[in-house]
């Protein structure tokens, strides 16, 4: 994932910043507790694509 795309980018429904989860490969928003899906480096910022965060998922990105 591009750095400069990474600074760039925000929750569509928060406008909060977005944390990048190379591992899963997904950009995750805490404040809308979704993770949107990357795919070949494109990220999908879709709130229909994105998936719920649990809590204790949510703990790992503090």
């Amino acid at each position: 994932m591009d750095k400069k795309l990474l600074e760039i980018l925000v929750c569509p429904i928060t406008k909060g910043p977005l944390i990048y989860d190379k591992e899963n490969q997904e950009l995750i928003s805490k404040s809308a507790r979704l993770a949107y899906p990357v795919r070949d480096d494109i990220p999908i910022m879709l709130e229909e694509e994105a998936r719920e965060i649990s809590e204790n998922e949510l703990e790992k990105y503090k």
